[in-house]
C-alpha cells in the first residue's frame, strides 16, 4: 500500500470515527444519568436527516437553514420520547424502560416507514463539500475535513456546557446521586429533559452528516450506526464523554483499516465492530475510561 492510499485510508476512518463519537456521545450522556440505553437514539438520527431532505427538496431552505430546522426538531423529539417513553417509568424496574426504549425504537421506524415510505432518496450535497482538493497524490473531499472539524466544535461546545454552566454541574451531580440532588432543589425532571435535548441535537447533527457522506436516507438508516456507536460508547466507557469520543474514532479506525489491509474480508466488516464488544466485554467491562460503580442496595 502506497503512503496516498494509506493517508486516504486515514482520513475516511477520522470522518467515520468522528460520526459514530458523535452518536456514541447521545447513548453516554443519557445512560450516565438514568442508567438506562436509549436505543431509539439512532432513529433520531434517521429523522434528522429526513428533515434536512425534505427542508432541501419539499421546501426549497438553503442547506445550512435545513440543518438549523434539522437540529431543533430532532431536540425536540428528544424530550417529547424523554416525557412521554421514560419519564413516567422512572422509578419501575430498568428492564420496563428498556422495554419503553426498544418500543420507540420501532414506533419511529414504523411510522416513518408510513409517513416516508420505505423507498430511499437521494440527499442533496452542497458543492463546496464535494469538490474535490487535490494534494499531492491525494483526492480529498472538503467532506471529508468538515466531519471531523465540526465533531471537535461541537464536543468542544458539549464539554463546556458539561464542566462549565450549571446545568452541566446538574447533570454532573444526577449522575452521581439523582435523589440528594432532588433534595438540594435541582429540577431534576428539567436536567433530564435537556439531556435529552443535547443528545438528540447531536444525534441529528451526526444524521445529517451521514446523510451527506452516504446521500441516501431510509426509514432503517439509524440502525447499524446506532448499534456501532452503541459499541463505541461500551469500548470508550458508557458514561464518559471523552471515552465516547475516542471510542467512536478507534471504532473507525478498526473498521476503515482492517478492511484496507484486507480487503477479502470487507463482506466482514461490520462484524469487526461486534468481535470489538466482545474483546471489550470480556477484558475491560468498564470500557477505557468507564469507572466501575457500586449498586446501592
Amino acid at each position: 500500500m502506497s503512503l496516498d492510499m494509506f493517508l486516504q485510508h486515514c482520513f475516511n476512518a477520522l470522518t467515520l470515527g468522528s460520526l459514530y463519537a458523535l452518536i456514541a456521545i447521545g447513548y453516554t450522556m443519557v445512560y450516565g444519568i438514568l442508567r438506562l440505553i436509549n436505543f431509539a437514539h439512532g432513529d433520531i438520527l434517521m429523522v434528522g436527516a429526513y428533515f434536512v431532505f425534505f427542508g432541501t427538496f419539499a421546501f426549497g431552505w438553503p442547506w445550512a437553514v435545513a440543518a438549523v430546522v434539522s437540529v431543533a426538531g430532532a431536540s425536540l423529539l428528544g424530550v417529547i420520547i424523554e416525557r412521554v417513553a421514560y419519564r413516567p417509568l422512572r422509578d419501575a424496574p430498568r428492564i420496563s424502560a428498556l422495554i419503553s426504549a426498544i418500543a420507540v425504537s420501532f414506533f419511529i421506524e414504523s411510522l416513518a416507514v408510513v409517513i416516508f415510505t420505505g423507498q430511499p432518496r437521494p440527499v442533496l450535497q452542497p458543492d463546496w463539500l464535494v469538490s474535490e482538493w487535490l494534494i499531492g497524490g491525494l483526492r480529498i473531499l472538503p467532506l471529508t475535513a468538515f466531519v471531523p472539524c465540526m465533531t471537535i466544535v461541537l464536543v468542544g461546545i458539549l464539554l463546556y456546557v458539561v464542566y462549565r454552566t450549571k446545568p452541566g454541574l446538574a447533570m454532573r451531580a444526577i449522575s452521581k446521586d439523582i435523589e440528594t440532588t432532588r433534595l438540594l432543589g435541582v429540577k431534576v425532571d428539567n436536567i433530564i429533559a435537556l439531556t435529552f435535548c443535547i443528545g438528540s441535537a447531536l444525534a441529528a447533527a451526526s444524521g445529517i452528516m451521514w446523510a451527506l457522506r452516504y446521500p441516501q436516507v431510509h426509514p432503517y438508516m439509524g440502525i447499524m450506526p446506532g448499534l456501532k456507536a452503541f459499541i463505541a460508547a461500551v469500548f470508550g466507557g458508557i458514561g464518559s464523554i471523552q471515552g465516547a469520543v475516542i471510542g467512536g474514532v478507534a471504532l473507525g479506525f478498526v473498521e476503515i483499516m482492517t478492511v484496507a489491509f484486507m480487503p477479502e474480508l470487507s463482506g466482514y466488516r461490520d462484524a469487526f465492530a461486534f468481535v470489538l464488544l466482545v474483546l471489550v466485554l470480556f477484558y475491560k467491562p468498564t470500557g477505557l475510561l468507564g469507572e466501575r460503580t457500586e449498586e446501592k442496595i
